[in-house]
């Protein structure tokens, strides 16, 4: 494929519950802003939105299967969340690319979604053009930051508080990840195909790597009915299909005058390989009341 800037591509869908409640099942994130339309009826949105993440998958099933195409890697992702993404309306996804490196592996492409009630989702990604071994590009030293100073506490929280969890994706959670995105990237379902580009085997999608932070966000730290406002990805080695991973997300600072959460989050295998890195801004206005 000839890589062009100014190239773009588009996907139309149309979200329903039951694609909030199967993604939800996917990546074990049952926040009831998603699949609880009482708790939702309580809040500015009136209705559940969908998963960050899930937003995130569907760009990604742009950029595996469109554009840049099958064999596409990404490097990094950064999404913003302005407006809220819902059921039962079409939904319009589209990447364009923005420019290829001077070094021809590498291209950064926009990527957005687009609601009828504005922006859902918008960022850009670097990803590892097809066609060609990929070379990851290791830990982004400029993510592990200290832990910020200031206010320490906000609600029963406190600075350098942590949560995590640890799983093992097997074939069968990509196939059903795959069938409700319809991202049927060959790096994660054809062993052959990943083999072929010198990768060890199958990797995990992105979406469901994140999807370990967002199931601990939405869950645990900071709690049931947070909303994600801001999100940084970065992959610095790949992760495969039968590793055990573990996610771990960790408070580093509060504004509570907006009822902001900043945290870091890091994926690793058993032998401490991190797979993934994560900055997440967190709007901590409408939590879920406990007992």
């Amino acid at each position: 494929m000839n890589f062009e800037a100014g190239t773009k591509t588009l996907l139309k869908r149309i979200f329903r519950q039951e694609d909030f409640n199967r993604f939800a099942d996917i990546i074990q994130d049952n926040n009831p802003t998603h699949v609880d339309p009482q708790f939702c009826k309580t809040t500015v949105f009136g209705r559940t939105l969908a998963h960050g993440m899930h937003l995130y998958a569907n760009l990604t099933r742009i950029l595996n299967t469109q554009m840049p195409g099958p064999g596409t890697i990404q490097i990094s992702q950064e999404l913003m969340f302005p407006t809220g993404t819902y059921t039962d309306q079409e939904v319009a996804f589209e990447a364009e690319l923005l420019d290829v490196f001077k070094d021809q592996q590498h291209a950064r492409i926009k990527t957005e979604c687009i609601s009828p009630q504005g922006v859902g989702a918008t960022g850009h990604t670097i990803v590892f053009l097809p066609g060609q071994k990929p070379v990851f590009p290791g830990l982004d030293n400029a993510m592990c930051q200290p832990l910020k100073t200031g206010i320490t506490t906000y609600k029963d929280m406190e600075i350098g508080q942590h949560v995590s969890n640890t799983r093992q994706f097997i074939q069968d959670d990509i196939e059903k990840y795959a069938a409700l995105t319809g991202d049927h990237n060959p790096l994660c379902l054809n062993a052959g195909f990943a083999k072929g580009i010198g990768l060890d085997s199958c990797i995990i999608p992105g979406p469901l790597l994140s999807g370990m932070f967002s199931s601990l966000l939405g869950t645990r730290l900071p709690g049931r009915g947070v909303n994600w406002l801001k999100q940084k990805l970065h992959f610095p080695e790949p992760a495969y299909i039968g590793e055990t991973i573990t996610a771990k997300v960790t408070i580093v600072r509060f504004r509570p005058k907006k009822a902001l959460i900043n945290l870091y989050g890091t994926c690793f295998t058993s032998d401490k390989r991190v797979v993934c890195q994560a900055e997440s801004l967190m709007l901590a206005r409408q939590m879920e009341k406990t007992e």
